[in-house]
């Protein structure tokens, strides 16, 4: 029986990444054309270059994770190890140095590169203690419960408090020094937080499974096993179309309010005292409808299963997400409840990932002897960085097609492709994550045949 306070703990660590994650997904590609001074285009070319390579880089951490053995375990140490510098290098990717035009952009790629690998030499290994925690998919059901809770009110706070923040920290000022300024203690601010998020979830957990045979295999044994593993191709494919669903989403947002909505409008918006910006609503209303999304998951999965859950979902948001193009931006009503539905659709499916992640495991360990957790695990953190980096890649270059010129008064035509990119652009994810999901074959019962035999195999081996 799983404590409570260890699901809180593994809550912690997802939090502490995603807090960071949303603000790469809505926020970075702003800062770099609107406040780091960089052409639209320029920054899609190294959203893709470099997330492809940090996508391959990956595989390589769970490889190694695999193979570590300390007596915290596998994969709690990176946790411990690595939270600091996760933090300092996060704060330095929103640091704007004065090298010109050209000195910017290789700042920004050696900085944007360094934060994407440590966010996966700590994320693989922190993916990977679900499949360790537990060997029952009850708990990694709740525990990926918890897990995208806990992100889901990471990305909440950070959101809400990221544009205050910026807004305290430069005085109000609109001077791109002040600017540059805010955002940097901003993004200070939050790497604290994340810090002590991770050094909770390292106190707060424990490993448990132990693989039937230690890590004996060669790097290429793994890696065959793993290409032979159906599911994983499947979840791969949609693991990948949905975060190209949620990148074109995210990293459009700013730009719908700032260009389409004007938001410098609604200035008066405060609650507490603390004056909000709209799109900062907007996302963080977005992160408490996920939460409801994932609540119902588990009840919902129970119900009629993880892989109709998942594709009635997505069915959802597609058509809801074809919906919004229409919407004028005086229906701020209509804009904001069609995300909170939308928003719910996306919560849910990311706890049914993560569980048939873990159960992707299983089943490699059933077929082939080898429980490769952490290379399995990297597949998921892989695939975010592959859907991420089509996404923002996509964003990027299509602001340049239409036109977009940062801090200008942008044409018909550019304010009709920033619509696209909240509607049309991201349910062609979604109906590629219902295509990929529909092949998938590891049913509830399935499941119970191999966490039975796996079982029986332990128990063999005591």
């Amino acid at each position: 029986m799983i404590k409570f306070s260890e699901k809180i703990g593994y809550g912690f660590g997802d939090m502490a990444s995603s807090m960071f994650w949303k603000l790469f997904g809505a926020y970075l590609m702003i800062f770099y054309t609107d406040v780091f001074g960089l052409p639209a285009a320029a920054v899609g070319t190294m959203f893709l270059v470099t997330r492809i390579w940090d996508s391959l880089f990956d595989p390589i951490v769970g490889v190694v994770a695999d193979r570590t053995n300390t007596r915290w375990g596998k994969f709690r140490p990176y946790i411990l190890w690595l939270c600091v510098p996760f933090g300092a290098i996060g704060i330095m990717t929103f640091f704007t140095p004065s090298f010109g035009t050209t000195g910017n952009l290789i700042y920004a790629y050696i900085t944007y590169s360094l934060m994407m690998m440590i966010y996966s030499a700590i994320n693989v290994p922190y993916a990977s203690l679900l499949g360790v925690i537990s060997p029952l998919p009850d708990d990694r059901n709740t525990l990926s419960t918890y897990r995208m809770v806990f992100a889901y009110i990471g990305s909440f706070v950070a959101l809400l408090l990221f544009m205050p923040m910026i807004n305290l920290f430069s005085g109000n000022d609109k001077a791109m020094e002040a600017q540059q300024h805010g955002w940097f203690c901003a993004v200070g601010v939050i790497a604290i937080m994340c810090i002590l998020l991770f050094y909770g979830c390292f106190a707060l957990t424990r490993e448990r499974v132990k693989p039937l045979k230690e890590q004996q295999n060669a790097l290429k044994d793994d890696i065959k096993d793993l290409f032979h593993n159906g599911p994983w191709w499947i979840l791969l494919g949609a693991g990948i179309s949905a975060l190209i669903f949620n990148s074109i989403r995210d990293g459009a947002t700013v730009y719908y309010f700032k260009y389409y909505i004007d938001e410098d409008q609604f200035r008066d918006i405060s609650l507490l005292g603390i004056p909000f910006v709209l799109s900062g609503l907007y996302l963080a209303v977005g992160q408490i409808a996920n939460i409801i999304g994932v609540i119902l998951a588990a009840p919902l999965s129970n119900s009629i299963g993880k892989k109709k859950t998942y594709m009635s979902a997505m069915v959802v948001a597609t058509v809801l997400s074809i919906i919004f193009y229409w919407f004028d931006k005086t229906n701020l009503t209509i804009i904001f409840i069609f995300q909170v539905l939308i928003s719910i659709c996306a919560g849910s499916i990311f706890p049914l990932l993560w569980s048939m992640y873990a159960d992707c495991t299983d089943y490699s360990e059933l077929k082939t002897g080898n429980r490769a957790t952490g290379l399995i695990f990297s597949s998921s953190s892989m695939s975010q960085k592959f859907g991420w980096a089509i996404g923002t890649a996509i964003t990027g270059w299509l602001l340049g097609y239409f036109g977009f010129q940062a801090n200008m008064v942008q044409s018909t035509e550019t304010i009709n492709g920033i619509k696209m990119f909240l509607s049309f652009l991201p349910a062609v994810g979604t109906i590629l994550s219902v295509i990929f999901i529909s092949a998938y074959p590891l049913t509830e019962k399935r499941m119970k045949e191999i966490t039975l035999e796996l079982q029986h195999k332990r128990d063999e081996k005591l």
